[in-house]
């Protein structure tokens, strides 16, 4: 080996060398969706633009998440450089200084692409404190071939009445097929997501325009009983622990005439890779009662920079490629265009390729038929279409949640549960000033 060989390698081995010894590692915290995972898997990408900077993961499950980062971000905790939160979390957080401003984003991001409904929930003071990763709105996912065999036809705006209907139809518990699986795990963004954009359908609310809780009124029990019934009768078995994962399985592997859930599901349960029942899927408008809203709901997964880091340049690369438009046809290119996250652009609905997949047009219009502003049919102080966004909804709801999760397991009446629904969140609305 001559002299000037052994120096070009001995350079470029210094070369690698330095470039991972200072290559920057920012820990990013995300909850264990399907987007998420498949977003872990297409990381050669960003590594490429940015060899200069390595990503660790740390996944976990919703409440977990939920629990984790708002520890961390409250105390400026340092622990995490990039959370997905969500459309709850992030005016609340920004208000308070919590997250880092996005408005710096290079003007080929295309913030103005960002569809307005999602874009709104995520801006304070014309500040964009997090950039979402994937939008939804909720919606009927249901079995086609049931349907048919049951003698129905779906609605593409359907009611409640009709569901009962369809979901007696459908099941088969012999057969292990359920004519309806809901959400009854509990947790605020889990059973009591499902439920508040449910009882908005019904005429309920949180509560009235003097912040005295509603769940002993009419509305209310009436909700809960009309949930109560569909899931005793005609859901699976150990309903009560079930979250968007476990019915997703049970979607996926035959056992639910009909889903209700995030509209980002509908690419997961058509995927013939992951379900037995893709060819058999259709989608239709959540419920409603003639009331004037449906029973949908608004939501972002976002990627939001705490104020607690101490890498915000390496952070923003990593949220600008994971939001962005290339994203987006990278995702295209390796797993075609029904598994691109939807929701958050103006373009991606504009693209003819994807305005060929099934469930896009009724993905969009569940999104922009959500009114977060106006989220019930009466007045009420509050904003937000299954979350009331103020601080103290996220212990409120896990404890509402927890007493109609009790309630589908039989551990207690509806009426006990909403008795106690409406003690518990009296006594943390007075503690907390709302109310005296």
């Amino acid at each position: 080996m001559n002299t000037t060989f052994r120096t070009l390698m001995g350079a470029c081995a210094l070369a690698a060398l330095s470039a991972g010894a200072f290559a920057e590692t920012i820990t990013v915290a995300t909850v264990n969706n399907g987007d998420m995972i498949r977003m872990q898997g297409l990381m050669d990408d960003f590594y490429a633009k940015h060899p200069d900077i390595e990503v660790e993961w740390v996944t976990l499950e919703e409440n977990v998440l939920r629990q984790r980062v708002t520890q961390d971000v409250a105390t400026k905790g340092g622990q995490f450089d990039v959370m997905t939160i969500g459309t709850y979390e992030v005016p609340i957080w920004g208000e308070r200084g919590w997250l880092v401003s996005l408005n710096d984003l290079p003007d080929s991001y295309d913030i103005d692409d960002i569809l307005p409904a999602i874009r709104d929930g995520l801006t304070v003071d014309d500040e964009l404190y997090a950039a979402p990763f994937y939008g939804e709105s909720s919606m009927v996912m249901y079995r086609t071939d049931l349907m048919e065999k049951a003698g129905l036809t779906m609605p593409e705006a359907p009611t409640w009445d009709f569901m009962k209907e369809a979901a007696a139809a459908m099941t088969d518990k012999e057969g292990e097929v359920y004519g309806i699986c809901l959400r009854g795990k509990a947790g605020w963004g889990e059973n009591m997501a499902f439920l508040t954009a449910m009882s908005n359908s019904f005429g309920a609310k949180w509560f009235d325009m003097d912040w005295k809780p509603q769940f002993d009124s009419e509305e209310w029990k009436t909700t809960l009983n009309f949930y109560l019934d569909l899931m005793n009768n005609y859901g699976p078995p150990g309903a009560s622990g079930n979250g968007f994962n476990e019915n997703l399985s049970l979607f996926q592997t035959g056992k639910c005439g009909m889903w209700i859930d995030a509209t980002v599901a509908a690419s997961f349960v058509t995927n013939p890779n992951d379900s037995s029942v893709a060819d058999s899927v259709g989608f239709a408008l959540a419920p409603d009662n003639g009331l004037g809203k449906r029973g949908n709901w608004l939501w972002a997964w976002n990627l939001g920079i705490p104020a607690g880091t101490q890498k915000v340049d390496a952070a923003k690369a990593f949220v600008e490629w994971a939001t962005s438009k290339e994203y987006t046809a990278l995702v295209a290119s390796k797993e075609g265009w029904a598994n691109v996250p939807p929701g958050t652009r103006q373009s991606l609905y504009m693209n003819e390729e994807y305005q060929k997949v099934p469930f896009a047009k009724m993905t969009l219009e569940s999104i922009l038929s959500a009114d977060p502003q106006h989220p019930t049919v009466d007045e009420v102080p509050y904003v937000g279409v299954q979350f009331v966004a103020i601080p103290e909804f996220q212990g409120l709801g896990t404890a509402v949640g927890q007493q109609f999760s009790a309630a589908l397991a039989g551990q207690m009446s509806a009426e006990q549960a909403l008795d106690n629904a409406q003690k518990l969140t009296e006594r943390e609305m007075m503690k907390a000033g709302y109310i005296k």
